[in-house]
């Protein structure tokens, strides 16, 4: 286990982290990715506030300078805040990516469906970490 992958929250294999927090939970991308991605120019969220979202689906996209990655939820719920800061200013994910980097806020309609995502230590596993 490296300190890159915190493990107060779970994983996609796509690279989504999504970390309860005071009955909402918030997503944002794991270190891995932004290590393959390098440096983030562009974050769009497709989905607005009050969206619903089901786990699979994908709520956006990011881009860097080497590649444009679909973002995807992995739990059912409706967005409740999007990290505008984050829209603004993207180079906010390459510093601090399980900060202030994180990047959808969402009520989860089954806070349980996180136990079906990776854990840190499969995550990390799964990404050749």
């Amino acid at each position: 286990m490296t300190a890159s992958t915190p493990e107060d929250r779970r994983y996609l294999a796509s690279h989504e982290w999504h970390k309860p927090e005071g009955g909402y939970v918030l997503i944002g991308i794991s270190q891995h990715a932004v290590e393959e991605l390098t440096d983030i120019t562009y974050v769009d969220v497709s989905l607005t506030v009050g969206s619903l979202v089901s786990s699979g689906d994908s709520f956006g996209e990011i881009e860097s300078v080497k590649a444009t990655s679909e973002l995807y939820c992995g739990i059912d719920g409706r967005i409740a805040e999007i990290n505008q800061a984050v829209l603004d200013n993207p180079s906010l994910i390459n510093e601090d990516c399980y900060g202030k980097g994180w990047i959808l806020k969402l009520e989860p309609s089954d806070i349980k469906q996180l136990e079906f995502m990776l854990s840190a230590v499969d995550y990390e596993a799964a990404a050749g970490g």
